[in-house]
């Protein structure tokens, strides 16, 4: 029973539960508690977001996750890390449907054309219609959308229905319950945070804890055995 109610603990607190307050609330090792947060949030990821079809109105952009330089003390300040510098920082990559309201988002190595279209590519259909900010590795991409973009460079946050703040939105809830919940995250668990978050949006409107125990094919009454999650 100790998974169920570890998921019932992560799953009742909209930003989530440190490994730390699971060690606590179980009695388990902080390992053991660590653990399974990392098996939960792995059947987080495992929910599947359609393709955003053809009919879709997206929203795309980057964020960065590893904090701002000049919060840093100055023995741990990192040169020349500010704007898009990967040096200190880990940039993710996100979209917003607007009609459905689901979220899809990815750690990616850089935000690079090359990165970024591929992605795009293989998650919204020919002809969709897809809103960015000014940022060059989207150009291009008109080839294949209804590609319009708003330019932050000059103020522009808004054009009509143009506009990233959705997306934007989703940023901004992730990186609270970071900062709020869990301090840090090393850039090699990342995604599984960035899942985590991702899982909660898109079924925020949902009870959340019903929603993880369907994906383990199991009934809420039935016991959660070890195996079985792992």
């Amino acid at each position: 029973m100790y998974w169920f109610y570890a998921i019932y603990l992560f799953t009742a607190s909209k930003n989530g539960v440190s490994a730390k307050e699971i060690e606590r609330q179980l009695g388990v090792t902080y390992k053991c508690a660590w653990r399974m947060l990392k098996h939960i949030r792995i059947l987080m990821g495992s929910q599947q977001v359609n393709m955003f079809e053809e009919s879709s109105i997206v929203e795309c952009d980057e964020t960065f996750v590893g904090g701002k330089n000049i919060n840093r003390h100055k023995d741990k300040k990192v040169e020349k890390s500010q704007g898009r510098s990967f040096k200190d920082k880990t940039p993710v990559f996100g979209m917003f449907e607007r009609k459905s309201k689901q979220v899809k988002a990815f750690v990616v190595p850089d935000t690079k054309g090359k990165t970024l279209k591929p992605i795009i590519y293989s998650q919204i259909e020919t002809g969709a219609n897809v809103y960015t900010d000014e940022w060059i590795a989207y150009r291009g991409i008109d080839k294949y959308y209804n590609h319009q973009f708003v330019d932050h460079s000059k103020g522009q946050y808004a054009d009509g229905d143009n506009s990233t703040n959705r997306i934007e939105n989703v940023w901004s809830c992730f990186k609270r319950t970071i900062k709020g919940s869990y301090i840090k995250v090393s850039r090699k668990y990342l995604q599984l945070y960035v899942d985590e978050s991702v899982f909660r949006f898109n079924n925020r409107n949902k009870p959340i804890f019903y929603e993880l125990v369907n994906l383990l094919g199991l009934e809420p009454n039935q016991e959660l055995c070890r195996t079985q999650t792992l």
